[in-house]
C-alpha cells in the first residue's frame, strides 16, 4: 500500500480526499454524541466545511465522465451542498428533527454512496487500497452496497434521502 497516486495527485484532488477523510471520521461524532454542547456544534462545523470542500473540490475531478465533464457524482455534490443549507437552516430555525434527518442521511448516503465509488476500477483510491487488483474494489463496493441497503431496508432515517420534505415525519 503506497500513497504515492495521492500525494502526486493535483492540489484540487489531495483537498478532495483529505476534506472527505475527515467528514468521514469525524461525522459520527456530532451526530451520535449524546449531548449537545458547544464540542457538538464546533465538530459539526468542522464536519460541515469538510462536507462543502468535498462537494466543492469534486467539480475538478472528472475522471467518471459520463455527460461532457461530469458524471453522476457532480449531481450527489449539487445534492450535497443543498444538504448541507439545508441541515444548518433547519437547526437555526429550531428544526432540530430535519437537521438530524438531514446530516445523518448525508452521511450514511451522500458521503458513504460517493466513497464507494471510489473503489471502482483504475480509481487512486482502489490503487492505494489494493495495489492494482482491481477486482477487489468490487468487493468493497458490493459489501457496501448491501450495508447501506440493509440500513435503508431497516428504515433508519432513509426517509429524508429520498424525500426530504418527509423530515418532519421521523422521530
Amino acid at each position: 500500500m503506497s500513497l504515492d497516486p495521492i500525494l502526486s495527485a493535483p492540489v484540487y484532488l489531495q483537498i478532495h480526499v483529505a476534506s472527505a477523510l475527515v467528514a468521514v471520521t469525524l461525522g459520527p461524532v456530532p451526530m451520535y454524541r449524546r449531548r449537545r454542547d458547544m464540542v457538538h456544534k464546533v465538530l459539526g462545523y468542522v464536519w460541515v466545511v469538510a462536507m462543502a470542500s468535498v462537494a466543492l473540490s469534486s467539480f475538478w475531478i472528472h475522471s467518471f465522465a459520463v455527460i461532457g465533464p461530469f458524471s453522476p457524482l457532480h449531481g450527489l455534490a449539487l445534492l450535497t451542498l443543498w444538504s448541507l443549507w439545508r441541515g444548518i437552516s433547519s437547526a437555526r430555525m429550531g428544526d432540530i428533527k430535519t437537521h438530524l434527518a438531514t446530516f445523518r442521511a448525508l452521511y450514511w448516503y451522500g458521503l458513504l454512496i460517493a466513497g464507494l465509488a471510489n473503489f471502482l476500477p483504475d480509481r487512486r483510491i482502489n490503487e492505494i487500497a489494493f495495489g492494482g487488483q482491481d477486482q477487489l474494489g468490487w468487493v468493497v463496493i458490493s459489501l457496501g452496497a448491501a450495508a447501506l441497503l440493509a440500513r435503508a431496508l431497516r428504515g433508519r432515517n432513509t426517509q429524508v434521502f429520498w424525500d426530504i420534505g418527509a423530515a418532519r415525519k421521523i422521530s
